[in-house]
């Protein structure tokens, strides 16, 4: 088991857990932040697997426990879905003194979280993910978000957890497909800083990938290291923090012009494909070199992850243009974008001129 301090000048500190076992301790662990009781969203499907395990450890250690369980999937990130939610929890009369635990994966985590921030003006709630991508990425940083039809997280609040329980236990239930998708987000953090855990994901930690808990817990701690580290310089992404949108900007925009099905991309596997763009990119403006961009296409395609647009559909080379200038990283009708001068070495362009990033999706085999 590895702890993992998250701290920083503007939010309280708090611990990323990693290990195994962790659903048995939830409650124990929990308990002392939730001072009478404790409302666990989670989706149906999460509900099933993991539900009773969490509200039995909860309840043995004293703490009255509520299930609320959304429909699975990203259409839950919606203004509906968050209305539902905010009036179950005023039904159950929760107050400042409660505590909100989500319980699933990345969709539950942003859900749960903003309606967190948002309840009588914000009270305290625990991330348990249960989803290699969201134990890697999205529930340490408090960035919370529902998506509109105009884009992904264009509504939301920073709002940091009290504690993070990442049970690699739970990664044994996952289909095949969302292990590969989380492994997209492992893949980014080598890309973004270290070098030499990118070789180590390249070679035996592949492993990880195909899902061997020995790998995915080395994967899972130094992700959330490098992470944790950025957020705490940056909680509010005014700098170094934008390091880990690597990717994102291009996979935003494809997930929003494919309408955020995920059955046809899910938002690991956009990540991977936005990070084989963003290399490609900074190889074509002369930032990196194409051997670096080839070799990350190689170590993602060995994952089984999309590194071509061909490979997930036929897109607008404007269409994809409008949705990267509506991102909420754009400033002044230029893109932001994480570039790259080699494996290991983002950094932040916030100046990409439009006509330039239209040629490249263009040669991308955009029409």
């Amino acid at each position: 088991m590895t702890v993992i301090p998250v701290q920083g000048g503007m939010f309280a500190p708090y611990d990323v857990v990693v290990g195994r076992g962790l659903l048995s301790e939830a409650g124990r662990r929990i308990a002392p932040f939730a001072r009478h009781r404790t409302a666990v969203v989670t989706d149906e499907i999460v509900a099933g697997l993991h539900g009773a395990a969490v509200q039995a450890s909860l309840e043995a250690a004293g703490v009255r426990c509520e299930i609320i369980a959304v429909p699975p999937g990203e259409a839950s990130k919606s203004f509906a879905e968050l209305e539902r939610l905010m009036d179950r929890l005023l039904a159950l009369g929760l107050d400042r003194k409660d505590v909100i635990v989500a319980l699933g994966g990345g969709v539950v985590g942003d859900l749960a979280g903003l309606a967190a921030a948002l309840y009588m003006r914000g009270i305290d709630f625990v991330q348990v993910p249960t989803t290699l991508l969201a134990q890697v990425d999205s529930s340490v940083g408090g960035k919370t978000a529902i998506d509109t039809p105009r884009g992904k997280n264009l509504v939301g609040a920073f709002h940091q957890p009290r504690l993070v329980l990442a049970d690699i236990d739970v990664l044994g239930t996952l289909p095949e497909r969302q292990v590969k998708s989380g492994w997209a987000e492992v893949l980014k953090h080598g890309l973004i800083c270290d070098p030499a855990f990118f070789d180590w994901l390249a070679g035996d930690g592949a492993e990880g990938a195909r899902g061997d808990p020995a790998a995915l817990e080395r994967a899972v701690v130094r992700s959330v290291e490098i992470k944790s580290a950025i957020v705490g310089e940056d909680e509010k992404e005014a700098g170094r923090r934008a390091l880990l949108n690597l990717g994102h900007t291009f996979g935003h925009a494809i997930e929003a012009e494919l309408g955020f099905e995920e059955a046809a991309l899910a938002h690991g596997e956009a990540v991977a494909l936005g990070c084989c763009m963003a290399f490609r990119y900074s190889a074509r403006q002369g930032l990196c070199s194409i051997q670096d961009a080839e070799r990350v296409q190689t170590v993602v395609a060995a994952a089984n992850l999309p590194t071509r647009l061909e490979q997930v559909g036929s897109f607008s080379a404007q269409a994809l243009l409008s949705r990267m200038v509506g991102d909420k990283k754009a400033e002044a009708g230029r893109l932001t974008l994480i570039l790259a001068r080699a494996v290991g070495q983002a950094f932040v362009s916030r100046a990409e001129a439009p006509e330039t990033v239209l040629t490249f999706l263009e040669a991308e085999g955009a029409a």
